[in-house]
């Protein structure tokens, strides 16, 4: 049975939540990708993915699916898990003012850009898991997860709470970062950590979906 031990796990009325649950994952990268896999595996059925890339031949070291080079991340992922939904558009400022977040139970943020994350976070931080970056890595032991504004030794989410602060936004979201010190200092990354970011994110939406009422 598929998925039996899952049930043993998380005991029949907590895998009907699982099943019950919809989720949004911004962005199918290294991040996103394995937070896919992870939650598909786990029983939730409802999962909505959204990007608007196609793999390069650069991606292959961190991002499933990514042997299909030229094609679209999207289509590609919809293919290999079953039942998905998936959105192919560029997520930018307007994309953000006029997308719906409120049916979703959990939006999991895996997108690269600086400003759309921080838009997100202000229209719906209840329902927020943000990954910040994990590109640089390669130590998963240093990977935490805490408030927003008790993150430290990450660029992106100094960067994040800085705007958010300007802004006068003082809401908690969840994050998932790591303080570990650049290793390199372009974008040389490694799928143990960013892998792991996503499988991260999954737990903590496992867990925020088990506590719901």
């Amino acid at each position: 049975m598929r998925f039996e031990r899952c049930r043993m796990l998380f005991g029949e009325e907590g895998f009907e939540k699982l099943q019950k649950a919809k989720i949004l994952i911004l962005g199918v990268g290294g991040v996103g990708s394995y937070a896919l896999d992870c939650l598909y595996r786990s029983g939730v059925k409802d999962i909505t993915i959204l990007d608007c890339d196609c793999y390069d031949e650069s991606n292959r070291n961190r991002q499933i699916g990514s042997d299909a080079v030229g094609e679209s991340k999207v289509e590609t992922l919809l293919s290999l898990y079953p039942g998905i939904y998936g959105v192919e558009t560029r997520m930018d400022m307007a994309w953000v003012a006029s997308f719906d977040f409120e049916p979703y139970d959990v939006i999991i943020d895996a997108a690269d850009t600086t400003r759309v994350k921080i838009e997100v976070a202000k229209k719906c931080y209840k329902k927020l898991i943000m990954a910040m970056g994990s590109a640089k890595r390669y130590d998963t032991s240093k990977i935490e997860v805490a408030s927003i504004w008790k993150t430290h030794g990450n660029a992106l989410a100094r960067k994040v709470r800085n705007e958010l602060k300007k802004a006068k936004f003082d809401r908690n979201f969840t994050v998932i970062f790591s303080p570990e010190e650049d290793r390199c200092k372009e974008k040389g990354s490694c799928v143990a950590v960013t892998g792991a970011f996503g499988l991260t994110a999954c737990s903590e939406a496992i867990k925020r979906i088990l506590d719901q009422n």
